[in-house]
């Protein structure tokens, strides 16, 4: 099974979208792993935005995460990245198809809802970045056989 990051970004949380967004990744049939809400720090921001750094828009990427709380979690299942993804919708919310996160959900560029790992590399450092190994739940859902066989 493949695990990847997502973070609920500013806006979903002050728009009171968390419940709406957990209930679509759970009712595909992903299973959360980890999840917190917290308060990003600006160097945990400047690590996890490090690739955009020297960027026009790096500042406020960084000023935006860490403006509010967020919630952050670990989604495990079959391609779950490609998967997550596709739940979340272009980077440009006007561009998204409706019936996607950010299609349904957000306008504009930086207050797009929602942060997503683009692949198995970036989710194996996103991941390490944000949670503890220990922070990780290994467990078994009676349902997965159902979803996963």
């Amino acid at each position: 099974m493949q695990q990847t990051l997502v973070i609920i970004k500013p806006d979903g949380v002050q728009r009171g979208l968390v419940g709406k967004i957990l209930a679509r990744f759970e009712e595909r049939g992903l299973k959360i792993v980890a999840l917190k809400m917290m308060q990003v720090s600006r160097d945990l921001a400047e690590k996890h935005y490090a690739v955009h750094q020297g960027k026009f828009f790096y500042e406020g990427l960084v000023n935006y995460i860490c403006s509010s709380p967020v919630v952050v979690m670990v989604l495990e299942g079959h391609e779950a990245i490609s998967v997550v993804r596709a739940m979340v919708g272009s980077t440009r919310p006007w561009e998204s198809a409706p019936g996607t996160i950010r299609g349904d959900f957000a306008l504009m560029g930086l207050r797009n809802l929602i942060h997503a790992s683009d692949s198995p590399e970036t989710a194996r450092d996103e991941i390490a970045l944000w949670f503890t190994p220990n922070e990780l739940c290994a467990y078994t859902r009676e349902m997965d056989r159902w979803i996963n066989e």
